[in-house]
Formats: C-alpha cells, sequence, structure tokens
C-alpha cells in the first residue's frame, strides 16, 4: 500500500518550466514502478512519462520527450516529472501513479496507486 501525493503545479506563462514532484509514503518505494500522466479539460487521461523500479529506464510520451524528464530519488521516496519550455497544451491536472510490477508502464489500468493531481496552467 502507497499514498500519492503531488505538488509543485501552478499558473505559468508559455516558454516557462515547472518541476512537479510526487511523494509517496508507504513501504519498500523502490518497489514501485512509478508514471504520470495527466488529464486536460474535456479529454481522458493520457500517458506522459514512465520510470522503472530502480529508474536505470525511463520512457516518455511523443508529444512532450524533448521537453520532459521523469526522475526518482528512491531515497527521499520521490518521482518527479521536469517540464521544460511549456505550452498552452499542456495544461492539464497532472496525477501520479504507482504499481508493484516490473518494467515501463505505460497504461492506467496498469496502476494500482493514484494521487489527487496538481494543476498546471500555461497561458499564451
Amino acid at each position: 500500500q502507497v499514498s500519492l501525493v503531488e505538488s509543485g503545479g501552478g499558473l505559468v506563462q508559455t516558454g516557462d518550466s515547472l518541476r512537479l514532484s510526487c511523494a509517496a509514503s508507504g513501504r519498500a518505494f523502490s518497489s514501485y514502478a512509478m508514471g504520470w500522466f495527466r488529464q486536460a479539460p474535456g479529454k481522458e487521461r493520457e500517458f506522459v512519462a514512465a520510470i522503472t523500479r530502480s529508474g536505470d529506464d525511463t520512457y516518455i510520451e511523443d508529444i512532450v520527450k524533448r521537453r520532459f524528464t521523469i526522475s526518482r530519488d528512491n531515497a527521499k521516496n520521490t518521482v518527479y516529472l521536469q517540464m521544460n519550455n511549456l505550452k498552452p497544451e499542456d495544461t492539464a491536472v497532472y496525477y501520479c501513479a504507482a504499481a508493484a510490477k516490473l518494467g515501463l508502464l505505460l497504461w492506467t489500468y496498469e496502476y494500482d496507486y493514484w494521487g489527487q493531481g496538481t494543476r498546471v496552467t500555461v497561458s499564451s
């Protein structure tokens, strides 16, 4: 069992950067693969990034992979999403998710635990 709390969202301008954090409370954080998803107004939740349990492999969605980076610090029980050169189309609620599984998880159904989300708004 693990609980997740996202933070770091806010209102920014086009071209700005944000670093989102997802703090996990529970045991054995390093046993959880982690991911970031986002949900824009009127749209379905979509995959953004994933990272393996040890952090040795990552996968970023094509649309944002030139600008976003996922990382984790298992000693701090935290996963990060660094977002650079933000665009209005990045506006969404960003969610982190966890699953006690191996590999890179790209689908919502693969995750068992979800945070409440942090809102990112990018104005033009």
